[in-house]
């Protein structure tokens, strides 16, 4: 998937609104960019450089209070997941979930707060679909194996504070 594409997609959910960008070094990151989306309650969030491999892309919502900007902690994790993804023999699809094994915000290494949420479920972004986005929502580990059920979410938007 070619850049104006994922621009497109994401322009046609949120026309009024600026988003944030960020671009990443040639060397060490999987991703070239990723953009973050103001939305009611959440950032938006989408990478840039997976497509074009592997046609997809991968997108995150992250819970969102009045802050004007977007915190740092998403766009470290797009990117970390995005090199965990190129580094796979086969294919990641709708359903799949990867345990990350520590706090999905990266704590204490980032700007990311202390939380529960420990793995990642890989599913269709729910307003974009197609297949062409992958959305991840962070989850606790009882979650993730179903002994705890996962709150009902629409948008699935990862909310650190509620674990």
């Amino acid at each position: 998937m070619m850049w104006d594409a994922v621009t497109e997609a994401m322009g046609g959910l949120y026309p009024d609104e600026r988003p944030w960008h960020v671009t990443y070094p040639d060397e060490g990151y999987r991703l070239r960019a990723a953009s973050a989306y103001p939305a009611a309650g959440h950032w938006h969030l989408v990478g840039y450089g997976l497509g074009e491999r592997w046609g997809f892309e991968l997108t995150l919502r992250v819970a969102r209070g009045v802050e004007e900007q977007p915190p740092q902690w998403p766009f470290v994790l797009l990117d970390q997941v995005a090199a965990y993804v190129a580094s796979l023999d086969g294919p990641v699809e709708d359903g799949q979930w990867i345990n990350w094994g520590a706090p999905v915000t990266g704590f204490p290494h980032t700007d990311g707060p202390d939380t529960g949420l420990t793995v990642l479920i890989l599913t269709e972004d729910p307003q974009l679909g197609g297949g062409r986005f992958l959305q991840l929502v962070g989850v606790t580990a009882a979650e993730a194996d179903g002994r705890v059920e996962v709150p009902e979410d629409p948008l699935m938007v990862t909310d650190p504070a509620r674990a």
